[in-house]
């Protein structure tokens, strides 16, 4: 009889301590479900509420941190720039600069320049970053491409420096001829001599600042904003026209010939400037007695027909390093030929930003000794062509002209017109 009782006494303590284990064990379970776990650290619903919208809008590459500096969200413009990778932020300035914040609770920027992803030319890849704290564990890194900025800001100051250059040199110029005529007013001869210098300086600086002005218009204006339908043939004329008395000084022919009627769309003022700037450029880098050419065709490009106008010279041609450069803003072959002519070294890169701002482009072809061709490839007009079968007022200015032969390299000759227009 006691025995049985013990055992059933032995029983009942069990039973007891098991239920208490097990009550214990359920209170422990509930507990570490409601504790954050590492891995929900890294999901959406731990940013403060609104965050996520916010860094979807910014134009900055976001990241965003948690304590133990694992990526808990980051922008598409983070993982392009080469920010993130594998989870983790990958450029360890930023990461000390985060764990700094997170340690102190202050605010910090710095400008870093880094690698650029995906190239082997080692260019540098300027940013401003700028960290701040996020709530009570995480840390928001935001991050500003400064590349194209700096890039401006280069070319603004070596264009503000090329300017102060190209400026001083008639202005100076100007200061010494004057200085002259006064200490030559007892000599007629001499006065004369100095002021027909001063005309040419003063007409050189009246070029260069004309051609600036031309450059910052090209350069901010949207020639579409304006834009027709444009007769190359009337621009050949025009640029025929411009530089007549230049050609007849220096007995040079120019020839027009190519397809005829034919038409580009765009500002009709920027085209005639551009194919202006190639015919002139033609005329004073050729010889006495030469010949210069400028002839039109279309020809097939899978985006739609394109227009070209090249200009052939027989000059003194351009080396292959020089080639390179010639549409720079100030560059120039021959400097001291160009200071004979009056050049100011901005034609060619008026003709280019024209070009472009058309939905085209300017190349080259030349040889030392042999001459050159400046080809002018723009969109054709065929869109003022289709308008003008809806609207009879436009027929006028769009006609119909059949194709052209087979497109031929840039290099090779253009089959002139049967009666090629030659304006000696």
């Amino acid at each position: 009889m006691d025995v049985n009782a013990a055992v059933a006494a032995a029983a009942a303590i069990a039973g007891v301590l098991t239920g208490v284990i097990a009550m214990l064990a359920f209170r422990w379970s509930e507990r570490e479900q409601k504790r954050p776990t590492r891995t929900s650290l890294h999901t959406d619903p731990v940013l403060p509420p609104g965050v996520d919208t916010v860094l979807s809008v910014l134009r900055s590459s976001a990241v965003v941190l948690d304590e133990a500096d694992a990526v808990v969200k980051a922008s598409s413009a983070a993982y392009a720039l080469g920010l993130v990778r594998g989870g983790k932020l990958s450029v360890e300035p930023m990461l000390l600069m985060a764990r700094d914040t997170r340690r102190d609770g202050e605010i910090r920027q710095v400008e870093l320049d880094l690698p650029r992803r995906g190239t082997g030319r080692g260019e540098a890849l300027a940013v401003s970053a700028r960290v701040a704290p996020l709530g009570s564990r995480l840390v928001l890194l935001l991050v500003e491409d400064l590349t194209e900025a700096r890039r401006i800001e280069a070319v603004r100051r070596d264009f503000v420096a090329n300017v102060s250059h190209e400026l001083k040199t008639p202005v100076g110029a100007l200061s010494l001829l004057s200085e002259a005529v006064i200490h030559a007013s007892d000599d007629p001869e001499a006065v004369e001599r100095f002021a027909g210098r001063m005309q040419i300086e003063a007409t050189r600086l009246t070029n260069l600042v004309q051609e600036l002005i031309d450059l910052s218009r090209v350069q901010n204006d949207d020639p579409l904003e304006d834009a027709e339908p444009v007769r190359v043939d009337e621009l050949v004329a025009e640029a025929i026209d411009r530089c007549r008395h230049q050609a007849g000084a220096k007995a040079i022919t120019m020839a027009a010939g190519g397809t005829a009627d034919l038409h580009v769309w765009g500002n009709r003022g920027q085209l005639a400037a551009a194919l202006g700037n190639l015919v002139e450029n033609a005329v004073n880098y050729s010889p006495a007695r030469t010949r210069v050419g400028i002839a039109a065709r279309r020809v097939n490009a899978p985006g739609g027909d394109m227009i070209e106008v090249a200009v052939t010279d027989q000059g003194i041609g351009i080396s292959d390093k020089d080639k390179e450069r010639i549409f720079e803003r100030f560059y120039r072959v021959d400097p001291a030929r160009s200071r004979a002519t009056g050049g100011t070294g901005l034609g060619l890169a008026i003709v280019k930003h024209v070009a472009a701002s058309h939905g085209g482009e300017v190349t080259v072809w030349s040889a030392e000794g042999q001459g050159s061709t400046f080809t002018l490839r723009l969109p054709e007009a065929g869109a003022a062509r289709d308008r003008a079968h809806q609207h009879p007022d436009l027929d006028g200015l769009v006609g119909e002209s059949g194709r052209s032969s087979p497109s031929v390299p840039p290099t090779s000759s253009y089959e002139p017109l049967s009666a090629p227009e030659v304006l000696p």
